[in-house]
């Protein structure tokens, strides 16, 4: 991830899913709130790599 629409699509995809994530640049990282009983991890993972990214 290197600029804020590479933020803004995983964030987005996130939200859609139901979880809410918030993705920082600097530390590469994405922290996300979601609900164990509504999503699975396995769920946010495959968003986040059909994205093309590595989780």
């Amino acid at each position: 991830m290197n600029c804020g629409m590479c933020a803004m699509s995983i964030e987005r995809a996130l939200f859609e899913l139901g979880a809410k994530g918030a993705v920082d640049l600097s530390g590469n990282s994405v922290t996300i709130e979601y609900n164990g009983s509504t999503i699975a991890l396995d769920q946010i993972n495959e968003a986040i790599e059909d994205l093309g990214y590595k989780v």
